[in-house]
């Protein structure tokens, strides 16, 4: 009894790790896509989510959200983090 215990213990690990990085990775993907969204504070929340991701990836959304915001300060910020994080790449 306590093998089939392990058993099921096992599969239902291995089940929620699967589950977890599946519902990681679509938040990861809607943060990126709230980068480009109606709403300034969701951009601001973006930019916030983008600013812990020092990657190549996040510098080249940055460098497309920089030429396509149309708000002055969130551009601004957005060139700010552009520079930051190019300095540390």
């Amino acid at each position: 009894m306590s093998r089939q215990r392990a058993n099921f213990l096992a599969v239902g690990f291995v089940g929620g790790v699967a589950a977890g990085t599946l519902i990681w990775s679509r938040m990861q993907r809607q943060y990126r896509r709230n980068l480009f969204s109606k709403s300034s504070i969701r951009r601001v929340a973006a930019l916030g989510y983008l600013r812990a991701r020092p990657t190549v990836g996040t510098a080249q959304l940055l460098r497309e959200y920089v030429a396509w915001e149309p708000r002055a300060v969130l551009r601004q910020r957005g060139v700010r983090m552009l520079r930051r994080l190019e300095s540390t790449l």
